[in-house]
């Protein structure tokens, strides 16, 4: 496995993710922000944030595995939602834990979170991107 995923010792330790990761590997895999559509381009889970991060992470495992990868090569995270609230955390947290329950793992690399005005149509409500690494 070419990333080991480190908690610090003086950082604080988040259950959801890890602060940092280690990369190993030669080649660099790069997924566009993945958002709430199926195969056909259809939008899952309107109005839904925790179906539409659940399926942006299912999305996100199908391109791994395209070429090779999972979520075990990920190196880092990066989430968008639209209208960003904490108390919209847990819904959040639902849809990576529904995700991660359908691909038999806890995607639990480094991640950043940011709130946006919008993303590319008006029914998504998040957008996720991965860096993965590979041998």
């Amino acid at each position: 496995m070419a990333i080991t995923l480190v908690n610090p010792e003086g950082l604080p330790e988040i259950d959801v993710y890890r602060q940092v990761s280690v990369a190993t590997g030669s080649k660099l895999v790069f997924v566009a922000g993945q958002v709430a559509w199926d195969a056909d381009g259809v939008t899952v889970g309107a109005g839904d944030l925790a179906a539409q991060v659940e399926r942006c992470y299912l999305n996100i495992g199908t391109a791994l595995a395209e070429v090779g990868a999972s979520f075990d090569d990920v190196a880092k995270l990066t989430v968008y939602v639209v209208d960003w609230t904490p108390d919209k955390m847990p819904l959040l947290l639902e849809g990576i834990a529904r995700a991660a329950a359908k691909l038999g793992v806890t995607p639990v690399p480094p991640g950043t979170l940011l709130g946006v005005a919008a993303l590319d149509v008006p029914e998504h409500l998040v957008e996720v991107e991965a860096t993965a690494v590979i041998d």
